[in-house]
């Protein structure tokens, strides 16, 4: 393998290990919830997501959990729970 290559490898070992350098500004992603595929977006710093909780509530379990899987990516408006609703009902 060349020496070049080879180093550009160790560089994105390095980088993996400092998941603040990325910021996500857009996202789509499929989640397999527990009964029916979901389809999750993140624009201008807002979850959408096409399950029925989200509709009714403005966020769900979908959206919580890929907000902590990728928190330290994320900016502060997209790591904040939408829905006033929900944050009374947390309080």
């Amino acid at each position: 393998m060349h020496s070049d290559l080879i180093g550009k490898i160790e560089k994105a070992k390095r980088y993996a290990q400092e998941p603040d350098r990325v910021s996500l500004l857009e996202l789509k992603a499929n989640f397999h919830g527990g009964n029916h595929d979901h389809e999750l977006v993140l624009r201008d710093g807002h979850w959408h997501c096409t399950c029925e909780t989200a509709h009714r509530w403005g966020t769900c379990a979908h959206v919580l959990a890929l907000q902590q899987i990728l928190e330290p990516m994320l900016s502060q408006t997209a790591r904040q729970v939408d829905g006033p609703e929900v944050l009374e009902a947390t309080a």
